[in-house]
């Protein structure tokens, strides 16, 4: 145990630095933090974000793609253009998407590929979460829909870029353990801080950091509730999660899970199709 301390302590000491200075800043946020910067401007215009992100044609496309789906297309009225696509989805949505091609890209890293089994099944949870707590914030009407998908799309963020740093220590890279371990201690702290980087409201920021330590609730009435039942709903604990949980909590999460049931078959058929966009 001393021993993983020791490795914890000299990633994690690194980490706070390159996250207070940019100096070691995955180049595949740079798309997520361009947008940032277009959107830091209250009264941006959507001229000026399409030409922040249009130099960036996996935003474009993936914004095109949700912007015709059933989930915001109901009428069936396709749009061609950048400029009609956001207009229709919203700069909560560019954010989002800017965010899910970083994190794609992420994914796709050569760091990741001795991990690439977790972090594989770290994205497809996220896609699944973002997509319930979308649809769990329409049916409940407390909390912003698209808030809510961007919440459960950047919740595990720092899951990939602890796993893209940690590539860079000899010691995680056939120790499976103690990389569960760095994930499951720090990622929340770790995401918490590079959402402020990107400049993502402290609602979102509070509820990745507190995701695991959340007292339950009757019906959800904010972004870290919803979190919490999106979580609950979407299936079976990830590799660097703790699986044990006791027995009166397990009825509890069983419980929440029947509660909502109905709802997530009735609207599968969005779930699918936004996780399908998403991750295009």
């Amino acid at each position: 145990m001393a021993a993983a301390s020791s490795i914890h302590f000299r990633i994690l000491e690194d980490i706070a630095r390159d996250l207070s200075g940019d100096i070691n800043f995955p180049t595949c946020l740079d798309a997520a933090m361009l947008v940032r910067n277009a959107l830091k401007d209250p009264f941006a215009s959507t001229e000026q974000v399409v030409q922040a992100i249009g130099t960036e044609p996996l935003i474009a496309s993936k914004l095109l793609r949700l912007a015709n789906s059933v989930a915001y297309n109901p009428s069936g009225a396709p749009v061609s253009n950048l400029n009609s696509a956001i207009k229709r989805l919203g700069f909560d949505i560019v954010r989002t998407t800017s965010l899910a091609v970083a994190m794609d890209q992420m994914l796709k890293s050569k760091n990741l590929a001795a991990y690439d089994h977790i972090a594989r099944q770290t994205w497809e949870h996220s896609l699944q979460v973002a997509a319930i707590a979308r649809v769990l914030a329409r049916h409940l009407g407390r909390v912003h829909p698209e808030k809510a998908m961007l919440t459960g799309l950047v919740h595990n963020i720092g899951i990939f870029y602890l796993l893209f740093r940690a590539a860079e220590y000899p010691e995680y890279r056939n120790n499976e353990p103690a990389m569960l371990e760095l994930l499951a201690g720090w990622h929340e702290g770790v995401g918490e801080s590079l959402l402020h980087i990107l400049g993502l409201p402290a609602s979102i920021t509070d509820a990745v950091r507190d995701q695991s330590h959340l007292s339950r609730v009757e019906s959800p009435c904010t972004i870290s509730d919803i979190l919490y039942f999106a979580i609950v709903l979407s299936g079976a604990p990830l590799p660097w999660q703790n699986g044990a949980v006791d027995a009166q909590e397990e009825a509890r999460r069983e419980a929440d899970r029947a509660h909502y049931a109905d709802l997530l078959k009735t609207a599968e058929e969005d779930i699918n199709e936004l996780r399908s966009a998403l991750a295009a």
